[in-house]
């Protein structure tokens, strides 16, 4: 990777994001936890849910991951709350597609994950990115089935 690619990849907008990720920590009492881990980096992300009439009431996360993974979890937490499972999976998937297929970024709320369309080049961080999403969906099934 060039220092050009570099610059590009971490723009001032996603080491901003990745300075201030809302709703960092964990929740007391969540209904639903899920811990994803990106095994080519390390990064993690912890979420736990209290949902309420199917939808995201109290959100919090715990995330140990790089500036992609901390942009993503920004993006992620200013826009979690209120979401029911089938919008943050759309989202997810929406997102998935963005990095793998060039497609379009999710909607809104979420559609704050453009900001991450220069990682489409680079396959190695698109786990990183997908990790706070990827555990809010899991967190909600488990939320929805206990």
């Amino acid at each position: 990777m060039s220092d050009s690619d570099l610059i590009k990849l971490y723009s001032g907008r996603i080491l901003a994001l990745a300075a201030d990720i809302p709703h960092l920590g964990r929740l007391s009492a969540p209904q639903g936890t899920a811990r994803k881990r990106s095994p080519l980096c390390g990064s993690t992300v912890t979420v736990d849910v209290v949902l309420k009439d199917g939808r995201v009431a109290e959100f919090a996360q715990d995330v140990k991951a790089c500036a992609l993974g901390q942009a993503s979890a920004a993006v992620l937490g200013a826009a979690a709350l209120g979401r029911t499972r089938a919008e943050v999976e759309a989202a997810r998937d929406a997102l998935r597609a963005m990095l793998k297929d060039g497609a379009a970024p999710p909607a809104p709320p979420f559609d704050g994950f453009e900001v991450l369309i220069p990682a489409r080049d680079y396959k190695n961080r698109h786990a990183s990115i997908l990790l706070a999403i990827d555990a809010l969906a899991e967190a909600m099934a488990q939320a929805e089935a206990a």
